[in-house]
């Protein structure tokens, strides 16, 4: 039986952790989004290739209707490859902009993950969604488009954001890439402590750190504080989690040994787990603080190039490592929904 999170009471660390972080839902279920949106402490929602592929798999009457309109719309506009492709992006919008009546904040949608070294065609498929996001009356201003974390894909994002469309720079491992997306001026950045945890898990670390330690919570931090210091609005936005000390009853330790960071997005179970309990939430992350305790020299002057960035991508070994398993399993999800799609044409 869910527990239904509207009974999240002031005293849970829900609300405690509103106070300080702004929280965005990471989920493309509908009916999930809304049951926590009306809680009034969750503004943003974030989506994946995942859960757009499991909402358009999902046979569901509400996101079958969807796919029939994306196809639909396809058709009617391209042909071929194109039209395919087309129809994904328009399924993307289709979620999207129900999620956007649904929170007030950002909503994030992610261009077909398999461009993530394309930077023109990532650039065209990137103005095509919010070209489409207009047409149904939602302003640039509620969409942040969700990119890899490649040097490509911040670079695309340093276009974009000169005409005004934020981005959202995801699958973030390593602390250089924190800098650069920050220094080609992106919107926000999702770095995933969870995923560099385990990581560091797999190469005979831990297996159980204290959360201050842990070596994902340790690379956000560092971020955040480098961000603060060195003026970059950048938003630090955490996503992806596990328990610093093992054990499921550990579930929240990134989040709380991460708390006060300017966003979070976390997926609905954890929610549940936050809005049960009334524990204390103290703040660990607080942007003067975060500025004075940054030990870090401004990276490459403030502006690192694409062969410096490469450089310590490849020496930091988590980065690359995490960022090839990730663009993996998220072209997998990308191909499974194109599977379907291009049956209906």
């Amino acid at each position: 039986a869910r527990m239904s999170a509207v009974t999240a009471k002031e005293t849970s660390q829900l609300s405690q952790l509103a106070q300080m972080t702004t929280l965005s839902i990471d989920s493309g279920d509908l009916g999930v989004i809304k049951e926590f949106a009306a809680t009034g402490l969750i503004t943003d929602a974030t989506t994946n290739p995942l859960f757009v592929s499991q909402a358009g798999l999902s046979g569901d009457a509400v996101y079958a209707a969807m796919v029939d309109e994306a196809v639909t719309y396809a058709k009617e506009r391209a042909e071929g490859d194109d039209a395919v492709a087309l129809a994904m992006d328009r399924l993307a919008v289709n979620l999207g902009r129900e999620i956007a009546q649904l929170v007030d904040g950002y909503v994030s949608t992610e261009v077909d993950v398999r461009l993530s070294f394309d930077v023109e065609e990532s650039l065209t498929r990137a103005r095509r969604i919010i070209a489409m996001y207009a047409e149904e009356g939602i302003p640039k201003e509620r969409i942040l488009i969700k990119l890899a974390g490649t040097w490509e894909g911040m670079c695309v994002a340093a276009q974009l954001q000169k005409e005004g469309i934020n981005c959202n720079i995801t699958l973030i491992f390593a602390f250089v890439q924190a800098v650069v997306a920050a220094q080609k001026g992106a919107r926000l950045i999702s770095p995933f402590p969870g995923r560099i945890l385990d990581w560091h898990k797999s190469k005979g670390e831990g297996p159980a750190f204290e959360p201050a330690d842990d070596p994902g919570v340790l690379v956000v931090a560092r971020a955040y504080r480098y961000y603060k210091k060195y003026g970059h609005d950048t938003i630090c936005m955490p996503a992806s989690w596990r328990p610093s000390r093992g054990g499921t009853e550990h579930a929240l330790d990134e989040i709380i040994a991460l708390a006060g960071t300017d966003r979070m997005t976390i997926p609905p179970p954890l929610l549940e787990q936050l809005a049960a309990s009334d524990a204390p939430v103290p703040r660990a992350l607080e942007p003067a603080e975060a500025a004075a305790a940054c030990d870090d020299e401004e990276l490459g002057g403030g502006s690192v190039d694409e062969k410096t960035f490469r450089y310590l991508m490849t020496m930091d070994g988590c980065g690359p490592d995490k960022m090839g398993e990730g663009l993996r399993a998220f072209v997998a999800d990308t191909e499974k929904l194109e599977q379907a799609i291009r049956e209906k044409f």
